[in-house]
Parts: structure tokens; C-alpha cells; sequence
């Protein structure tokens, strides 16, 4: 089975977790795509790609059970519950290693902390979110350039943000 199978069934098992959260579904998908683009264009090699793809999916897994046991979805409760959502949907999906699926995890336990980023996977992920969640947000241009500033380093996710927002360095 290749990769890309394995990723087009991980999708088809995240929009069933999902079913009827169709805003929730079309962020993941967008945060997926961003998560692609920017990790080809950093030069991430095909198992890097694969987990980074993974993890972006996944990467919200944790907001229904946060709003379940906390009455919200903040970022901190869904690191906090993520990861073990994360491995009731992959136990759907074959073809991901334990290396890998403890990899996921990790990243959906740390896809809402902006410091000490140290990785590419990590960094990526969350300038793929950033990307969507300033539309979806209605984030102000100052919003935008402060955290673009502050945690975008790949150069081609500053790119597209830029391109985005028609933002001038």
C-alpha cells in the first residue's frame, strides 16, 4: 500500500470522526494542503512528508473531546486530549509504524505551542494551521504580521502568507 493510500484513508476516517462538523472537516483538509506545499517546497523527504501529512489531518482530533470534558475546545485541552483520539482513529488505518503514530502524536500534543519549535514537522504544522486559521479567524493584518514575525521561519510558508494577504516584507 503507498503512502498516498494510507493518507487518503486516514482523510476518509477523519471526515467520518467528523461527520456533520463540515467547518471542522474543510479546516483540516485546507491545513492538510498547506502542510503538503510547504513541506515539499522546505525539501522534507517522503517519510518526513508522510508523518507532517498525518499529523495535519489529525491535527484537531482533540477539539470534540475537549468540548466533551471542558465545555471548550482551547488549544491546550486539545493537545491534552488529542493525541489519544488521534490513535482511536489510526487504529483504523493500516500502514503507520509505532514510530510514526508516536510521532503524530507528538506533534497534535504540541500543534498549539509556539515555543521552543525546534523541528521542521513542528514549524510546518503550525504555520499550516496559521495560514487557514487567519482567514478563518478574520485575523487583523497586524495579527497576522505579529505571528508571522514571531513563528514563521519557512521561507516558503512566509511566502505564501505574504502572497495571501498581499503583505509587503
Amino acid at each position: 500500500m503507498t503512502q498516498h493510500t494510507i493518507l487518503s484513508r486516514l482523510m476518509g476516517e477523519m471526515i467520518k470522526y467528523d461527520s456533520g462538523d463540515v467547518k471542522r472537516i474543510q479546516h483540516l483538509v485546507k491545513v492538510h494542503d498547506f502542510a503538503r506545499i510547504i513541506g515539499i517546497a522546505e525539501g522534507m523527504n517522503e517519510e518526513e512528508l508522510f508523518v507532517l501529512e498525518a499529523a495535519a489531518i489529525l491535527h484537531d482530533v482533540g477539539i470534540h473531546a475537549a468540548e466533551a470534558k471542558y465545555g471548550n475546545c482551547s488549544g491546550k485541552y486539545q493537545e491534552e486530549l488529542g493525541p489519544d483520539e488521534a490513535r482511536k482513529v489510526l487504529s483504523g488505518v493500516e500502514g503507520f509504524s509505532d514510530g510514526q503514530i508516536e510521532r503524530i502524536c507528538w506533534l497534535i500534543a504540541h500543534h498549539h505551542t509556539y515555543t521552543n519549535v525546534t523541528s521542521k514537522d513542528h514549524r510546518i504544522l503550525l504555520e499550516a494551521d496559521f495560514l487557514v486559521n487567519s482567514f478563518e479567524d478574520n485575523i487583523s493584518t497586524d495579527g497576522i504580521i505579529a505571528f508571522r514575525n514571531n513563528v514563521f521561519r519557512s521561507h516558503s510558508a512566509i511566502t505564501l502568507l505574504n502572497d495571501m494577504w498581499n503583505i509587503k516584507q
